[in-house]
């Protein structure tokens, strides 16, 4: 099998497991009620741990596996090189599971910061305009952190596959899972406020989804993807500050009487 069409394969089937990925969450969506589309609100989505847990990782699938396949690809054309001339390979699903281990922890944190902010926001009493002026304020937070220095280095490790490759590569099946979870903290780095700000924006809202996938894409292959991290951030920043002032402008704020019926 010649390299052009392995990388083919592996295509294709990153992109039809998003595909899926996508399809259960418009689906999800869809299908909900009123009273469950009145639980999406909260950070928890009115899900327990296991239930969170399992729609965190679909979600990270459709949105992480089209902007990961160019380094997925580059890990695999190495491999592919090493197994042609007969020296020890890995298989690229190896390094697909370190990268995922990654985004899998996250989504255990992300449970227990929702599940911590609903159980202060019910002891605190917050009004829903309070809730969504602290919304605004992540999303200032979101777009601070899209100019900043930081951003900007994990940026450019997730633009470069071949650098990346050339300055992490490790040996082995334990290297290969090393370098998928160095590869997942590198993109971890670049976009965890972007997943940060889909509370307030409502984390199961598909389009808002779409929207931070594309920008995510954008960022990591476009050749201007430094200076649209930047607008994006500009554009949080000012959305951010547009919520302060009206938190009616989130769509996740629900006025009083609609949260009594």
């Amino acid at each position: 099998m010649t390299l052009t069409l392995q990388r083919n394969i592996i295509l294709a089937l990153l992109g039809a497991v998003a595909a899926a990925a996508w399809v259960l969450l418009i689906r999800q969506q869809t299908g909900m009620d009123a009273d469950m589309r009145m639980e999406m609100y909260s950070p928890t989505m009115g899900m327990g741990a296991p239930l969170f847990l399992a729609v965190w990782m679909i979600m990270m699938i459709a949105m992480m596996f089209p902007t990961a396949a160019p380094m997925i690809l580059t890990f695999h054309q190495v491999q592919a090189g090493k197994r042609g001339r007969g020296e020890a390979f890995v298989a690229t699903w190896v390094f697909v599971a370190g990268y995922m281990l990654v985004w899998g922890t996250v989504g255990v944190l992300a449970f227990a910061g929702a599940a911590g902010a609903e159980t202060l926001a019910d002891h605190a009493g917050l009004s829903t305009a309070t809730a969504a002026r602290i919304g605004g304020a992540l999303l200032i937070i979101a777009g601070g952190y899209q100019l900043s220095p930081l951003k900007d280095l994990c940026l450019a490790k997730c633009r470069t596959p071949i650098g990346f490759i050339l300055t992490s590569w490790r040996d082995g099946s334990w290297g290969a899972v090393r370098m998928g979870l160095e590869h997942g903290a590198f993109c971890l780095g670049c976009c965890w406020l972007l997943f940060l700000a889909l509370f307030p924006l409502g984390i199961m809202n598909v389009a808002v989804m779409a929207v931070v996938t594309l920008l995510i894409f954008a960022e990591k292959t476009f050749p201007a993807g430094k200076g649209i991290a930047k607008v994006s951030g500009v554009a949080l920043l000012l959305y951010g500050a547009a919520v302060l002032v009206f938190p009616q402008a989130l769509p996740t704020f629900q006025p009083a009487d609609m949260m009594m019926n």
